[in-house]
């Protein structure tokens, strides 16, 4: 008789743990942004790849553009990586500190907190940040959505 209290346990333990929604279900969707002022309408992943991975400094228009990293969020700053370049962001850390070692390209600017960055878009229309889709303002242009 008590083996089977410590055995329910465990069938009401995997019930509730398999009827809980999944991280990645429950993950929000990241989106990448510019400036309302931009006349970017939109880019393909390549473009935000070249862009964040320091290969172009411009978007495909000519104009200068400003990958942001958000420093504070690890969390979504490892999410947007993984989604864009499928590396950890400890990989895409190493890339950059060898790339700035060369000299041959410049990371990503930084902004601290999500608030940040929705003010540096409000007055600089070379900047380009991802941000959970939940926080686009008016303000703000979706340029690109992860599928």
């Amino acid at each position: 008789m008590t083996f089977l209290k410590p055995l329910s346990l465990v069938i009401i333990a995997l019930f509730v743990f398999h009827s809980l929604p999944s991280v990645a279900s429950t993950q929000e969707k990241i989106v990448v942004v510019t400036s309302l002022k931009s006349d970017v309408q939109a880019l393909d992943k390549k473009g935000v790849i070249d862009i964040f991975m320091g290969k172009y400094a411009a978007f495909p228009n000519g104009k200068e553009a400003t990958p942001i990293d958000v420093e504070a969020d690890a969390k979504l700053k490892a999410q947007f990586y993984e989604a864009l370049v499928g590396l950890p962001l400890a990989r895409v850390n190493a890339y950059w500190s060898r790339l700035k070692f060369s000299g041959r390209a410049k990371p990503p600017a930084t902004e601290q907190t999500l608030d940040d960055v929705k003010h540096r878009l409000e007055r600089d229309e070379s900047a380009l940040a991802y941000i959970y889709e939940s926080f686009v303002t008016n303000n703000m242009k979706v340029v690109y959505r992860f599928d």
